[in-house]
């Protein structure tokens, strides 16, 4: 079984618990609902690691296809770009700015505890390679404790997300 396909059934993206903490990081980061078409899109914005070998090589990068592809179906091209835009990837791949499910996304790391994440994580081997690329980049060294490196990667996407929060908060004042 593919590392994107234990991903979805029991990871980091489980179908069941990963939208979840995205919905409730979107309520806390926009203050309000998502509203129907928003939710669809927050409940299959992943669902393109299905079949993935790696999670952040080319093929997993382009994870988002699967989502959009679905929304855009279903609600038209607003939520087809809305999931597509999810990931900063492939955001910049395309030169587009990330959609505001990106930081959603992003966020929903910090509801999520790291005696529920990391053996999810473990399970489905994304753990490894999420570690060999926070090592690659000098973010946090490999020899960190799984805790110290969940509770940096919390901390970084959590920085992500307040800044966008203050971006929102901001524009919201100005109009």
């Amino acid at each position: 079984m593919t590392t994107g396909t234990k991903s979805l059934l029991f990871g980091v993206h489980q179908f069941i618990w990963h939208p979840i903490t995205v919905w409730i990081a979107w309520i806390w980061l926009f203050r309000k609902l998502p509203t129907f078409r928003e939710t669809v899109c927050i409940i299959v914005h992943d669902w393109g690691y299905l079949g993935k070998a790696q999670m952040d090589d080319e093929e997993g990068i382009q994870h988002p296809e699967f989502g959009a592809v679905i929304a855009g179906k279903l609600f038209g091209s607003e939520y087809y770009d809305l999931c597509l835009l999810h990931s900063r990837h492939y955001a910049d791949r395309v030169s587009r700015e990330p959609s505001p499910l990106c930081w959603a996304d992003k966020l929903s790391i910090i509801f999520e505890p790291w005696w529920l994440y990391l053996p999810r994580a473990w399970v489905s081997g994304e753990l490894f390679e999420y570690r060999a690329n926070s090592a690659k980049t000098g973010e946090i060294s490999i020899l960190a404790s799984h805790r110290n490196w969940y509770r940096h990667s919390q901390n970084v996407l959590k920085n992500i997300g307040l800044k966008k929060l203050s971006d929102v908060i901001y524009s919201t004042q100005n109009i």
